[in-house]
């Protein structure tokens, strides 16, 4: 069966709040302009908000701009930031509460809303479809079409209905091509295609290499006595800096008596024992935490990896026949830790200058005016003035770190007359298992902390078990040759979701995917020290189903 293909203007692969910003302010520039543009979106999960999972505190700068009424319009911006706490988890039970001049100006968070993202995304989807911008979830963009002349020409949607084995299955449907003039690609940090982009185009030429982190967050309703609406935590230290690792947790009292908690583990960590997912569970019996923990009941869990190189990481987002767009860039602003309003201020840019193209009378193939664009953008003067955060952090230290960073941000304003460079990848960083200190981490108590597999649970994470494995081995002998022997193999400990495991039977150790269990956090393919797991769309629908995260 041949695929058929749909011709548009644009299409927009990812439905976060980059891709969504995109469509929805292309369509209201068509309209400005009066000219006719057809916007096609598709999204890999079940629904629009399916995989998005975000802390979040949003800062409204960008929605601001792009629905001016947003609070008449109904946009689920319910709970206004109250009150901001940071503390420096000095131990297992100790913190300090840091006073406000010690925390770097731009983590304040004034005037921001305590958000599930995956609402507003659902909201930002119902305005783009009302602007006209036909969205399509569950179908997963599966390959990148060219033109002759090697531009981007779109996507390809992945075909359903291919069993285990690669033979096609009675259900067998091909998948759609769509063809654009224009294809943006907002498929959040560590998008499969962004990766082949970046690299057909050596779009990261020149720069650092992309850093992460993976974010662990969990859903808990909470007694309404202990329940503080709008109130922020945010804490740094234990038990990460425990284990030589950096990264900090959240806690963030939601509406319906709802606390969101998270730990942001650093990807650059070195030892290859530490589990992410233990660390969070750690982390949980904080009594800064735990307090809030005791007869509550949690009802969500989810992980995803973050980028947050910053500026120096940031790849050239334009190429022939596209944009790269949002995460799938690195747009995040890595001191805020915060990457969803500059997700959305990148998707309005990418709109202007797709806009502006079609409306000349032969379109270029290369948006070169997006980066004119951006350069003269608040965005671009957020991602400058927390440039050096990465470097500051991953060369000095937790300590040293943290104090450069505040003398960046609260005395020069982000305008230090040098740039700190962080030219380490993530995965390089973890030292040889023979060398690093076993941790053994307290089995789950079952109230306040749990196993992968019961967490894994609330993820609602389904495949269809029938297909091919989207977790491939460029070489399968790695793990077992040579991952487990140098590094003990540590996939089994920070994949959040239980998916690797080394398993021993009589036929002796074989390296075993669990590929139904995957969130599509991405942490496998960011952090496996010998770079040979590539992740892949599943079929459409694959993955997790996220409420409200």
């Amino acid at each position: 069966m041949e695929r058929e293909s749909m011709e548009f203007d644009v299409v927009i692969v990812g439905a976060g709040p980059a891709g969504l910003s995109a469509a929805c302010r292309i369509m209201q520039l068509a309209q400005e302009k009066e000219q006719e543009i057809t916007v096609c979106l598709v999204e890999k999960g079940s629904e629009v908000g399916a995989h998005i999972l975000s802390g979040a505190v949003l800062e409204p700068r960008a929605m601001n701009e792009l629905f001016p009424d947003w609070e008449a319009m109904g946009a689920p911006l319910n709970t206004k930031v109250s009150g901001d706490t940071f503390y420096l988890y000095t131990g297992a039970t100790g913190a300090i509460t840091l006073p406000h001049f010690l925390i770097p100006k731009p983590t304040h968070n004034d005037g921001n809303y305590i958000v599930s993202m995956g609402n507003v995304c659902r909201w930002l989807a119902e305005q783009a479809e009302g602007l006209g911008v036909e969205v399509y979830p569950g179908f997963a963009a599966a390959e990148i079409l060219y033109n002759e002349d090697g531009s981007v020409k779109g996507i390809a949607t992945g075909d359903m209905g291919i069993g285990m084995d690669g033979e096609h299955k009675d259900s067998y449907m091909p998948g759609m091509e769509l063809h654009a003039k224009y294809t943006l690609f907002a498929e959040g940090c560590r998008g499969h295609l962004g990766k082949q982009l970046q690299e057909k185009f050596n779009l990261a030429e020149g720069k650092d290499p992309q850093h992460y982190g993976i974010g662990i967050k969990e859903i808990w309703e909470i007694d309404p006595a202990k329940h503080d609406e709008g109130r922020v935590e945010h804490g740094l230290g234990w038990p990460l800096s425990e284990n030589g690792a950096s990264g900090g947790g959240f806690v963030y009292h939601a509406e319906n008596n709802q606390l969101y908690l998270g730990l942001i583990t650093d990807l650059s960590y070195d030892n290859p024992y530490l589990s992410p997912f233990e660390e969070f569970q750690r982390w949980k019996h904080h009594p800064t935490v735990s307090q809030y923990l005791e007869g509550a009941t949690r009802i969500a869990y989810g992980a995803r990896a973050i980028t947050k190189g910053g500026l120096n990481s940031l790849p050239k987002m334009h190429f022939p026949g596209g944009l790269l767009i949002g995460c799938d860039a690195g747009t995040l602003n890595s001191v805020k830790i915060k990457g969803n309003h500059t997700a959305m201020k990148s998707g309005m840019l990418a709109a202007e200058a797709v806009v502006e193209a079609l409306g000349q009378e032969s379109a270029p193939a290369d948006l070169h005016s997006f980066a004119q664009k951006m350069e003269a953008s608040w965005l671009h003067e957020e991602l400058y003035t927390t440039r050096n955060f990465s470097g500051f952090m991953h060369k000095f230290g937790f300590l040293i770190g943290s104090a450069l960073v505040w003398i960046d941000q609260t005395l020069f304003g982000g305008k230090l007359p040098f740039t700190v460079h962080d030219t380490k990848p993530d995965y390089a960083a973890l030292k040889p298992a023979a060398g690093a200190k076993q941790i053994e981490y307290p089995k789950p108590d079952n109230k306040i902390s749990f196993d992968r597999l019961s967490s894994v649970f609330l993820s609602n994470t389904n495949h269809e078990e029938d297909q091919p494995c989207h977790l491939t081995l460029k070489d399968p002998s790695v793990p077992l040759d040579v991952n487990l022997p140098k590094w003990s193999e540590p996939a089994q400990r920070y994949c959040p979701a239980g998916v690797y495991e080394i398993v021993e039977d009589d036929a002796g150790q074989r390296f075993q995917i669990n590929a139904q269990n995957c969130v599509h956090c991405k942490t496998c393919d960011i952090k496996d020290p010998s770079q040979n797991i590539v992740w892949v769309t599943p079929e459409g629908f694959g993955g997790p189903n996220y409420p409200n995260m």
